[in-house]
């Protein structure tokens, strides 16, 4: 018999397998923008609006040096600019190009597609597993 802990890794495996292995959309909307999954986060999260360099760092999860590679990049791809803070002058404001929020809203459209595997649930497995994740997300 398996245990409560047990059944809570074995299902945690799946999740994880299913979420970024199995239906690889990372690599898809990788392959698809031609950069890296990093980059593709980077333009996703300033959709929202501009961010200091210190606040897409801390969104990202990344240290200030890989960001500043990362957005050397994207800048000379002509997706992201880098401006003068308003109000600090020792930090940059970062923000989309128009050609940098059409590739994030490109992203995001990949991102957003479900996979067949979830389209061909019926709909009482879909509202179950609806009704599931719901009560895991909410922690």
């Amino acid at each position: 018999m398996t245990s409560r802990g047990e059944l809570e890794r074995e299902t945690w495996d799946a999740l994880r397998e299913l979420v970024l292995d199995r239906y690889g959309r990372r690599r898809e909307v990788a392959e698809a923008l031609g950069m890296s999954f990093s980059k593709v986060k980077a333009l996703r999260r300033l959709l929202a609006g501009p961010l200091s360099m210190r606040e897409l760092s801390a969104k990202l999860t990344t240290d200030p040096p890989y960001l500043t590679l990362l957005l050397d990049d994207l800048e000379a791809r002509g997706l992201v600019l880098r401006e003068p803070h308003p109000q600090d002058r020792r930090a940059k404001m970062v923000s989309l190009t128009a050609a940098g929020r059409a590739e994030a809203k490109r992203a995001q459209r990949i991102l957003d597609e479900p996979p067949e595997g979830l389209r061909r649930l019926d709909e009482a497995d879909l509202a179950d597993l609806h009704r599931v994740v719901s009560l895991l997300n909410r922690d």
